[in-house]
């Protein structure tokens, strides 16, 4: 029964990269965008859960176990993951999904975090693990302490997500379509691996995937569901004690994730090797590190807590996804920054920097195929700016590419390519960096004036598109350069 967490979390990692399914940029959004449309989501992996482990638990086919609620380390150990995750480029699930996508950052992220975990869970931080995890305070679940059944908070938040779902489908179908790259495939093979997933059916299957994950796991004797970060220590202390009883369900399932996202990562050209620079290193490890620790103080991750626990209705689960969003607005307000210049900074001629220039006719995908130097080489700098005394630690650099090289723009500054179009080269920078620069730029150019975006990140693919449609502007190109490699122009509506 093992191999079923391996085959599950690979259809799970399947899901997740096909519908660029990240708990991250949906609380991201809430505070950068001011968009609550991921956090929907959100709420419908939630309702789809609490639905069916309520049936399964009703039945009499699963035992869900609460823990009395510890708020301090829930709180404390939230708002540093949700720190983490920001530095990290994406919560536990999406760390380990993007790994399979070719992030080399994504990899080192990993490591941190899943060493950071065993260390506070099974380690030498044992100590300060138990120091704020025994002060509880007895309340376990919201329907124990009302003494009711857990149906009617199950009705009542399915019924709130169901609200806001099709509020949100109705102006998104009512108003200006996203634009689409061009299929090159047909028939299934475009549905499955090319055709975008929309978040809302995505969120579905996910929560049915965590449905039936609860039975086959505690079918091996793992009374739980979906879970990362406990199986992410195991993995951990499995690798280097080769403790054979580390080596559970829950390590297979994200085993698989990673399966599942390369499989998916490859079918839709989506997959490279991309390694990060120092910096972009550095903060994975940070990012890692806080995410590790994070979750063993709040007792899980956005999965463990901010979906499965959060659909047992504890206050555990609650409790830690507010403390995360928490996290995130703080790094949000930290660290998210554009770093687009005004068109004082243009430079009134072709830059010429390192061994090619973009011309006024080059096409164009020139900028995403051309050679530049790699990290650590002059023009490589980094794409963050020093907003606050932290900045410069953990500003967002660009990523080196292990296959192909690629043109950086000379310190950040928009590259005139004539005729009223100017390249913003945001290649090797991680999510959300593409878009928030591209709304940066846009505004710094006339309205008619084109900006074209070369990018490598694959959440953009649907990100700027649906931005450009949503704020007035038009697309008029967009096209897949190379394997995880994209050029959109966006011409400035208003």
């Amino acid at each position: 029964m093992l191999i079923s967490g391996l085959a599950l979390g690979a259809v799970l990692g399947f899901v997740m990269q096909r519908g660029r399914f990240c708990v991250t940029g949906f609380l991201r959004d809430i505070f950068t965008q001011r968009s609550w449309r991921g956090f929907v989501a959100l709420l419908i992996v939630i309702s789809v859960h609490a639905i069916g482990l309520a049936a399964l638990t009703s039945a009499g086919v699963i035992t869900p176990e609460y823990n009395e609620l510890a708020p301090v380390a829930v709180i404390v150990g939230g708002v540093i993951f949700g720190l983490g995750i920001v530095l990290a480029g994406g919560c536990a699930s999406g760390t380990w999904y993007r790994s399979g996508e070719g992030l080399i950052g994504s990899w080192i992220a990993l490591v941190f975090y899943a060493l950071s975990a065993a260390a506070m869970k099974t380690g030498f931080l044992g100590g300060l693990q138990n120091s704020l995890k025994d002060r509880t305070v007895g309340l376990t679940s919201i329907h124990a302490s009302l003494g009711i059944s857990i149906w009617p908070l199950v009705i009542a938040l399915s019924a709130v997500t169901a609200y806001f779902a099709v509020r949100f489908l109705r102006e998104e179908f009512s108003g200006p379509r996203p634009v689409t790259l061009a299929p090159r495939k047909s028939g299934l093979a475009h549905i499955l691996a090319e055709k975008p997933w929309h978040v809302y059916a995505t969120a579905a299957i996910v929560g049915v995937l965590g449905v039936i994950a609860w039975p086959l796991s505690a079918a091996t004797g793992r009374n739980d569901g979906l879970g990362i970060t406990t199986p992410s220590s195991n993995l951990a202390n499995y690798v280097v004690t080769g403790d054979t009883e580390r080596f559970d369900w829950g390590v297979l399932l994200v085993l698989g994730i990673l399966v599942g996202s390369f499989i998916a990562a490859k079918a839709s050209g989506e997959f490279r090797l991309r390694v990060p620079d120092a910096t972009q290193g550095a903060r994975s490890v940070v990012g890692g590190i806080f995410m590790g620790v994070g979750a063993a103080w709040a007792g899980g991750c956005t999965v463990g807590n901010g979906m499965v626990q959060t659909s047992l209705f504890s206050y555990q689960g609650w409790l830690a996804l507010a403390s995360i969003a928490a996290g995130v607005a703080i790094a949000a307000k930290l660290w998210l920054k554009p770093s687009a210049p005004s068109l004082n900074d243009v430079p009134s001629t072709p830059s010429t920097t390192n061994d090619t220039a973009v011309s006024a006719t080059a096409p164009v995908a020139s900028a995403a195929t051309s050679p530049v130097s790699l990290p650590g080489s002059e023009g490589a700098g980094a794409a963050g700016t020093e907003a606050s005394p932290l900045a410069g630690a953990f500003a967002v650099a660009p990523v080196a590419l292990l296959d192909r090289s690629v043109v950086k723009q000379e310190d950040g500054k928009l590259k005139p390519l004539g005729d009223g179009r100017y390249e913003l080269d945001t290649v090797g920078a991680v999510c959300p960096f593409p878009l928030i620069e591209a709304k940066d730029a846009i505004n710094k150019i006339e309205v008619g004036e084109e900006l074209v975006i070369p990018f490598d990140c694959t959440q953009a693919t649907d990100a700027i598109p649906r931005w450009a449609a949503k704020d007035g502007h038009e697309v008029t190109n967009f096209e897949q350069t190379g394997e995880a490699g994209w050029t959109i122009s966006v011409r400035r509506g208003r």
